[in-house]
């Protein structure tokens, strides 16, 4: 059974023979409904502030959960944006491979190409070397039979000279 202050100050008490004052009794039990109603009073207020207390807990831990997952999806958009530029990195090392791979492909065959270049024109001056001895024999020929057939003239007209002397 629940009491109230009411009920104290209504409660009523059988007199008999050589009992409680009644005046003395009424007054403690005004005293009483009075003290209880205060302490009714208070009890309700703190349960209120009990309840708005439990309210704004309920609201913090609400609060403290969305943060938690504000701070685990912040750290899965971390580890994505590393593993993207992780990967990206990878991607850009191995394009760079790749085109280092083609400029050194690219300087080999042009080295290569050089390099028969270079043979080729060693045959052609040996080749144009020749070429020249050839030519320069043939003149040198050339002049020697022009200095005997010089030599053969020169015999005759000191033939002739002698003669017409």
């Amino acid at each position: 059974m629940k009491l109230t202050p009411l009920d104290i100050q209504q409660q009523q008490f059988k007199v008999r023979f050589r009992g409680f004052d009644v005046r003395e009794v009424d007054h403690f039990l005004e005293q009483t409904a009075d003290a209880f109603s205060v302490l009714r009073e208070v009890t309700k207020r703190q349960d209120e502030e009990l309840h708005r207390l439990k309210l704004e807990k309920q609201g913090y831990k609400e609060r403290e959960e969305t943060f938690k997952r504000a701070m685990l999806n912040s750290q899965k958009v971390l580890e994505q944006m590393r593993e993207n530029a992780r990967k990206s990195a990878e991607v850009v090392i191995a394009d760079a491979e790749v085109k280092a791979e083609k400029i050194l492909n690219r300087a080999h065959s042009r080295l290569s190409q050089l390099h028969e270049d270079i043979a080729e024109l060693k045959r052609q001056r040996v080749q144009i070397e020749v070429q020249i001895r050839a030519i320069i024999d043939a003149h040198t020929k050339l002049l020697e039979i022009g200095k005997e057939g010089m030599d053969d003239l020169d015999a005759e007209d000191t033939k002739i000279k002698v003669l017409n002397h």
